[in-house]
């Protein structure tokens, strides 16, 4: 199982004075960050992308190619691409562009995006919401594969024999489809044969199994070879030399955790809810690194994952606390699942 960290590159925002964090040294702090990820041996480094105040990242692939000289065996994806509302032809050639400046360890993590802010910004109407990401995922399959394309779409203008350039150090780059926890998107996925990952942000991990299982089926049933068969699994995770880290960290979880929620009609978060989605059972991943190594075994034996991505970030915690969770986690919690899976 690969393991890996993800963040949106969370921009902190003082609740005494109400100023947020300097954007430039927030970006400077994300390099030092996938810096980091890769020199303690991890696997993946994912980048979110948004278009609102209280992230940075409104473009993953520009971030992931900053990465790319400074780093050298961690593969660097999106987590995720908003692809209802971008260009797949662009999308393409920025991608490529990652894997040819890394040494082919791009990776696209491609979904319809749990925030809307994107649609308006480009001019895309959200009732095309589920149209839009089928057509443009076809699309972007389709160039990932071959050059040149012919296609015609509903929502973009035509390609007749176009030559897409430049093309990927990869034959193909990977192509993973975030879920949420719609049977549509499983199936969708499972379809086309593309790796999954779900993202689990609340209540029990157990829940999910069916979405899981649902994928393991689709995908037999259309007819791909199961050895070909990822999944992933994506969870709030931050890592602490003890116990206390939970205290520590709860003050940043929840005030993000609040703030999205104001904006979508959900009560406030309470320190309740924290304990409990941080329990053995819940989908939080706060702790010290035995009791997470524990943890993370529980879900890949639950649910047969090949990937696990700890996504760290969240309420923006410091950037010096924010690199001993990625230190722990590849220097602590990684070589002992490492070492679990290793003896199955």
């Amino acid at each position: 199982m690969e393991l890996g960290v993800s963040m949106f590159a969370d921009i902190y925002l003082n609740p005494k004075t109400g100023e947020r964090q300097p954007s430039e040294q927030r970006a400077k702090e994300l390099l030092e960050e996938i810096k980091l990820a890769d020199q303690v041996g991890l696997d993946v480094f994912g980048i979110g992308e948004h278009h609102r105040a209280d992230y940075l990242v409104s473009s993953p692939e520009l971030i992931l190619a900053a990465a790319a000289p400074i780093t050298k065996n961690i593969k660097l994806s999106s987590a995720v691409t908003v692809l209802s509302s971008s260009d797949p032809v662009r999308i393409y050639q920025n991608f490529a562009t990652v894997d040819l400046l890394s040494g082919g360890r791009a990776e696209i993590t491609a979904g319809r995006g749990s925030f809307i802010e994107s649609f308006p910004l480009f001019g895309y109407n959200l009732n095309d919401y589920h149209e839009l990401f089928e057509e443009k995922l076809d699309l972007l399959l389709k160039i990932n594969k071959q050059s040149p394309i012919t296609w015609n779409g509903k929502f973009r203008a035509s390609l007749k024999n176009q030559e897409i350039f430049p093309r990927a150090l990869q034959n193909e780059i990977p192509i993973w489809i975030a879920v949420g926890g719609t049977p549509e998107s499983v199936q969708r996925a499972a379809k086309y044969g593309l790796p999954l990952v779900i993202a689990i942000l609340g209540g029990d991990p157990r829940q999910f199994a069916p979405f899981f299982k649902y994928y393991k089926d689709e995908y037999n049933r259309n007819g791909h070879n199961t050895v070909d068969m990822q999944m992933g699994l994506h969870v709030h995770t931050f890592v602490g030399e003890n116990k206390n880290v939970a205290d520590f960290y709860y003050p940043y979880y929840s005030a993000q955790m609040a703030r999205i929620g104001k904006e979508r009609g959900w009560h406030g978060y309470s320190r309740e809810q924290y304990d409990m989605s941080n329990s053995r059972d819940g989908a939080l991943f706060v702790g010290e690194p035995s009791e997470l190594v524990d943890k993370i075994l529980m879900v890949q034996e639950m649910f047969g994952l090949t990937r696990f991505m700890a996504h760290m970030d969240v309420g923006a915690p410091p950037h010096k606390e924010l690199m001993k969770s990625i230190e722990l986690f590849g220097a602590k919690i990684a070589p002992e699942v490492r070492k679990a899976l290793a003896k199955k």
